[in-house]
């Protein structure tokens, strides 16, 4: 079933830093989660006086932001996704060929098609000419349109009582007008007004240094959606109840990954202090569905990080969104 998806692309203006769950700044991270952006969006929907539903859900579902490349504004965008992390395997003879495919991180719309309609991928080698580093595509695309540049900087102690202390910071950089996209479902009414403040505060790490800004644009795509029993999610995921990840996990084919997801909290004077954490389960995890499907799926809940029992005083809801947009996928 052809299905389409409403999509955002991130120009970015500047470099960007994506921090992982140990703020380790010389590594960034080449994805921005679902739950991050929805984070950043209901920020700023605050900061300009929108008011925010007491529920936190503010209508729509996003998915987590991948790269696309896109050599010029009237270029066909590559738009890639996130390889499965249940897949049928290649028997590949050649160990240099094997250690290609397993590098191999991002699929295009076409071989993503082939690969959630249940098709082996590289199945005698084919299509090995296609890898492009950690993409995967027949398109023309330049390897390094989305590169990474390792700096040094120094922190100053703001009473400069202590020495200067070096570090190193990774940035990721996007070449002509590629950048990152996400899809949105639902009514994306408030997401076109936050993006149009989030685009001048940032997304990432240290924003108030110039990272992370961008411009967008939109449009649709269409990915041809199989009939499954299974489902894989392109968002983070936090599940509604025990009795619902029970039955997603009841089957030998699911395969997941999960994560701790906090932060710290944004808004004054609360600025130091770190918000609860909660595990979500990372995209491209692979669950039995509840019903047979042929289309999109919402599921997941939205949940708050008020750190108020160890720290009174903090008056308002920090939602950290859980809610995934789940797609079908033969295995």
């Amino acid at each position: 079933m052809r299905t389409k998806f409403k999509v955002y692309k991130l120009h970015f203006t500047t470099p960007l830093h994506i921090g992982d769950t140990r703020d380790d700044y010389s590594i960034s991270l080449k994805t921005y989660q679902s739950d991050a952006m929805y984070a950043a969006l209901t920020s700023c929907l605050a900061k300009v006086g929108k008011e925010i539903p007491k529920d936190g859900d503010l209508g729509f579902t996003v998915s987590s932001l991948f790269p696309f490349y896109q050599k010029s504004e009237n270029d066909k965008p590559v738009y890639f996704l996130p390889k499965l992390l249940k897949q049928k395997l290649p028997k590949l003879e050649d160990i240099g060929n094997a250690k290609k495919v397993k590098k191999v991180s991002w699929l295009d719309i076409t071989y993503f098609e082939k690969l959630i309609g249940g098709n082996t991928l590289f199945e005698n080698g084919k299509d090995l000419e296609h890898i492009k580093g950690d993409f995967l595509t027949a398109s023309t695309i330049e390897r390094d349109f989305m590169s990474s540049q390792v700096s040094q900087r120094v922190t100053i102690s703001r009473d400069l009582s202590e020495d200067a202390k070096p570090f190193y910071m990774d940035r990721i950089f996007f070449k002509d007008k590629s950048g990152l996209f996400f899809m949105a479902y639902g009514n994306t009414n408030l997401l076109d007004g936050a993006l149009e403040v989030l685009k001048d505060e940032g997304i990432g790490t240290d924003r108030n240094v110039g990272n992370g800004y961008f411009t967008f644009t939109k449009e649709e795509i269409e990915i041809d959606l199989p009939e499954s029993n299974y489902i894989s999610n392109l968002s983070m995921f936090c599940p509604e109840s025990e009795t619902q990840l029970n039955d997603m996990l009841t089957d030998k084919a699911v395969a997941y990954d999960f994560t701790k997801r906090g932060g710290w909290i944004t808004t004054a004077p609360h600025n130091s202090i770190r918000k609860n954490t909660v595990h979500m389960f990372t995209p491209a995890s692979v669950f039995k569905a509840l019903k047979t499907t042929v289309d999109i799926n919402i599921m997941g809940k939205i949940v708050d990080l008020n750190p108020a029992q160890s720290y009174p005083g903090i008056d308002h809801p920090i939602w950290r969104n859980g809610k995934s947009i789940f797609i079908p996928v033969k295995i």
